[in-house]
């Protein structure tokens, strides 16, 4: 043994071990992986027959590299396979160019882990080439080809000409030890990239509703999975803190409380503040133009207009952060007035280039294949959204340096951004193909009535309203179940947040972004299907199984360090099976960002995990005196692995799980 070797694994020696082509062993499935690498160099081989055997004596060399790449990170095992059979496509038929290539999960176990359905589609771009060749002489030959790996144990044919795949059990076992050992980690990025996300938008001096809901949660998820994967993310709050409505509102303010410049005014309401304000804007002309000769005063930046602008501001922000507070919601503001000073240049920039045009004293920019145009300047000399918006993406691209740029906000402003989009290109500011800017949309909220979710006296809800009903309800639904009975009162207020907060944000989650969704409090907060509230119970209950077995922490440390993970029942295997696809769900939504996919796939593992803890038991009791007689410690480990797994997906959807409830 050379205390060099940092890679080793124990090798069973069985009668029908075999020789690869070059000399050396083939492991197949009796390579077993033993997690305490590190320690083996003190240890005799635990088990009679076996031996030590080390890196340089592996014949499977993109074994030996894959344990070594991805010691710290899940495998994306479809990625993987992806790999192999491109590579396998590649060899059987070299000249075809960028060839059709789709691997996915079975859902029929009887017909193997994964799939390639290639064939098929390669047979279509074979046959509009003139090439007729059948689907199934194609997959043939695919296999025929496929290079040795890690991965597939074998493969079959089946129908017109689907691949199915089988994995190698031993393999998976040793994904799901390094999973324990290492934690959920993320594949390694080649490359450090910055994300800027825009979510929120709430307008100075109105009140968070329900469309700001949906932007909040969307975008701090898509926050989240970004941080997770090892993003440097700027999470981006572009409030509407400018404008002519500042004009009424400091002019009003002068009015209403006249000594703000010294005394910070009371406004308790900003609402109705604002509601005043407008009011008197619409029907006293001498208001108005008051409120215009303050809008006047305060773009020229005149220390006491921009006072009062932070005073009124300030006041929103209080109200917000209670929003975020309660949603855990980080986020940094960078309202339209950020951008304000920019703006001129970015105007003179489309000048220069010849792109602006004039049309009844606008100065508009008309980018290709838009049929609508952007008014950079209005014909009384003002900006617009359109400007302002001009100067963020520059901002985000030249001085933030971003790769990807993501706005999240209603499906209402999806030709917006794709003419802002359209002109930044058009100016030469970014290449889509080297950085990614998306507009992610969503619908909108409705009532259980499928109209625009609004209070019975038509007002639009208050988003505090909505968390603080949230809380009462998620309270009476924990009651009414008895955990008040069971849970210290501490405890009880911790599940009622979580459940609250979790159910309000899993509902908008777990539905399609692009639609619209109804929104129920009574069906968030059923404990049956696919919600927050059934997943949060059912992660407290894997949570519980180590403690009511009153196996201790160390015990469990050293049990991940020390037990294979077997997979010899079927419910095991599809459990070990779904928890290893968590690098591939991660994968699809950085791709789409279409964050129900992350819901649809918690709800799978936890019903997964159900079927498996009614099969296999974990902890085996004496029916009379309701001792523990008995602990399987392999499947205690599956279960430790699928908390994991659901506790990282919980912390990307934002959701707070507890350990009683």
């Amino acid at each position: 043994m050379q205390a060099g070797d940092s890679e080793l694994a124990l090798l069973v020696s069985l009668p029908d071990r075999t020789q690869t082509q070059n000399g050396g062993v083939f492991l197949g499935r009796y390579l077993y992986p033993f997690p305490m690498r590190r320690r083996l160099q003190s240890c005799a081989s635990p088990f009679p027959g076996c031996d030590w055997l080390f890196p340089s004596e592996w014949g499977d060399r993109s074994l030996q590299e894959e344990m070594s790449q991805n010691d710290n990170e899940m495998l994306n095992i479809n990625q993987r396979l992806q790999q192999i059979f491109g590579e396998a496509i590649n060899t059987a038929y070299p000249g075809l160019e960028n060839p059709p290539l789709t691997v996915t999960p079975n859902q029929q176990a009887k017909f193997g882990d994964y799939q390639c359905n290639s064939a098929m589609a390669m047979a279509q771009v074979m046959k509009a080439k003139g090439q007729k060749i059948s689907p199934r002489e194609i997959a043939e030959k695919i296999v025929q080809n496929i290079p040795n790996n890690e991965l597939i144990e074998r493969t079959e044919i089946a129908g017109p000409g689907f691949i199915n795949v089988h994995l190698k059990r031993m393999f998976v076992s040793k994904l799901l030890s390094s999973l324990l050992v290492n934690g959920v980690k993320p594949p390694s990025l080649k490359k450090k990239k910055k994300v800027v996300v825009d979510f929120s938008s709430p307008n100075i001096a109105k009140e968070m509703h329900v469309g700001h809901l949906r932007s909040t949660i969307i975008g701090d998820s898509m926050c989240r999975l970004f941080e997770f994967l090892g993003y440097e993310v700027l999470r981006l709050n572009h409030v509407g803190d400018w404008g002519t409505q500042f004009g009424m509102l400091i002019a009003h303010l002068q009015d209403k409380f006249p000594n703000y410049l010294s005394v910070s005014p009371p406004i308790g309401d900003l609402q109705a503040f604002y509601k005043e304000s407008k009011k008197r804007f619409d029907e006293d002309e001498e208001f108005k133009r008051r409120a215009y000769q303050c809008v006047v005063k305060l773009q020229s930046k005149e220390p006491d207009f921009i006072k009062a602008w932070n005073l009124i501001c300030d006041v929103s922000r209080n109200e917000f952060q209670k929003v975020y507070n309660c949603l855990d919601i980080r986020i940094e503001e960078r309202g339209e007035s950020y951008y304000q000073d920019m703006m001129t240049a970015v105007i003179k920039e489309f000048e220069e280039k010849g792109l602006v045009q004039l049309d009844e004293g606008r100065k508009i920019v008309f980018a290709p294949g838009q049929s609508i145009p952007l008014t950079i300047v209005k014909s009384d000399g003002g900006y617009t959204y359109d400007t302002s918006d001009l100067a963020a993406i520059k901002n985000r691209i030249f001085d933030e340096k971003a790769d990807i740029i993501i706005y999240v906000t209603d499906s209402g402003q999806a030709v917006h951004f794709q003419v802002v989009f359209a002109a930044a290109q058009l100016i030469g500011w970014y290449d889509p193909k080297v950085i990614r800017v998306e507009h992610a949309g969503f619908g909108v909220v409705l009532g259980e009535d499928k109209k625009k979710f609004k209070t019975r006296s038509g007002d639009t809800v208050r988003l505090m309203d909505l968390l603080e009903e949230g809380l009462k309800r998620s309270m009476d639904k924990l009651k009414e179940k008895g955990r008040d009975k069971v849970l210290t009162p501490e405890d009880l207020v911790k599940a009622q947040r979580a459940v609250a907060f979790g159910c309000i944000k899993y509902a908008d989650l777990s539905h399609n972004r692009i639609n619209d969704y109804v929104f129920s409090f009574d069906k968030m907060l059923d404990d049956r299907g696919n919600t927050a509230a059934y997943l949060l119970y059912a992660f407290t209950r894997i949570r519980s199984i180590a403690r009511l077995a009153n196996i201790q922490e160390a015990t469990l440390r050293t049990a991940v360090e020390t037990t294979e993970v077997l997979l010899d029942h079927e419910k095991e295997w599809k459990l070990g099976k779904c928890i290893l696809r968590f690098p591939e769900i991660l994968q699809k939504i950085t791709d789409d960002l279409l964050l129900h996919t992350l819901c649809d796939y918690l709800y799978e593992l936890a019903t997964t995990f159900t079927e498996f803890y009614d099969s296999c038991y974990c902890v085996e009791k004496d029916r009379q005196t309701g001792e523990v007689v008995k602990i399987n410690m392999c499947r205690m480990l599956l279960c430790e692995a699928t908390a994991a797994v659901m506790a990282k997906g919980f912390d990307i959807l934002g959701i707070n799980p507890v350990e009683r409830m």
